[in-house]
């Protein structure tokens, strides 16, 4: 195994059953790594921890934090810690300027702290390679999800996909694999030529609220309100909605509920379905951004 590495010292700061594959595959490549928020997880072989993110902050070169990063009020998704971790504003001041943040997706809040503080704030969840290996058990998180929702078969049912980017092409192409009428809905018009390639029924968002009646399962993946109060009129009130875009989602759930169509939202699937696999995609990819970052660190401090 590489030891790509090897003398770095890594801070990974909570999560859920993702971390607990990422830990020991960065291990392996020589990293050092201090825990934070592991106290109620299986011991992991030469992992330390730390009692607080600020007793880890100024001892790392890079500090790790969930693809699903923190909520509005800075607290950080930690399944395994024994007390709640905050990423505050004394946290911040702590962090060196040399230290950077891997975070999957950071909220606006942190994103305008960490500029003013002149952090260096890398969002993993902007990284292709990430993206689109992430797409996989997303997708297949979101069918299962679908299959366990309705009493129809994906064969043979009217599903649209709203969004086609990188996660809607894996999911739309397969959904169809498994025999489903795909409709794939979109903005952009090589986006739609490429559904019409792909054997997609074609449609653009102008053009959803006269066509989403018909659908039986809707996955939505774009993170803006889609589905309001006028579209979610025109659903069909036995369909079935899985909502995949980043909290809060792209659906009036409230509006749904009282309509009695079946809306889930359902963040951070590769870490429910699949973790094993999405912690070792994240192991695959994050030393690449690791190494490259702290070389291009190193030949900005020695010009």
């Amino acid at each position: 195994m590489s030891a790509g590495l090897e003398g770095i010292r890594l801070a990974v700061i909570g999560g859920d059953e993702r971390e607990l594959y990422l830990i020991p595959e960065l291990q392996k490549q020589g990293a050092y790594i201090i825990g934070v928020g592991f106290e109620t997880a299986s011991p992991i072989g030469g992992l330390t921890l730390a009692p607080t993110l600020l007793d880890a902050v100024g001892q790392v070169d890079v500090l790790v934090f969930p693809m699903f990063g923190t909520d509005e009020r800075g607290v950080v998704k930690a399944k395994y810690s024994a007390s709640p971790i905050v990423l505050n504003k004394e946290i911040l001041q702590a962090i060196p300027s040399r230290v950077p943040l891997l975070i999957g997706f950071a909220r606006p809040a942190l994103k305008s702290a960490a500029e003013k503080m002149g952090l260096q704030l890398i969002e993993t969840i902007k990284f292709d390679e990430i993206t689109i290996l992430n797409s996989i058990p997303s997708a297949e998180g979101a069918i299962q999800m679908a299959m366990e929702a309705t009493n129809i078969t994906i064969h043979g049912s009217e599903s649209m996909v709203l969004g086609l980017g990188r996660f809607g092409w894996t999911l739309a192409r397969l959904l169809q694999g498994m025999g489903a009428h795909v409709t794939g809905v979109a903005r952009k018009a090589a986006d739609l030529a490429r559904a019409v390639e792909m054997g997609f029924h074609p449609v653009h968002f102008s053009d959803l609220e006269d066509e989403i009646g018909r659908a039986e399962i809707i996955f939505n993946t774009v993170p803006h309100l889609i589905l309001d109060r006028v579209m979610l009129e025109k659903v069909a009130r036995d369909a079935v909605i899985v909502d995949l875009a980043s909290i809060p989602g792209g659906t009036d759930f409230e509006y749904a509920q009282m309509l009695g169509i079946k809306a889930l939202l359902a963040p951070g699937l590769p870490g429910i379905v699949a973790p094993k696999t999405a912690g070792r995609i994240l192991a695959q990819i994050y030393p690449q951004l690791i190494l490259r970052h702290l070389t291009t660190m190193n030949a900005t401090v020695e010009s």
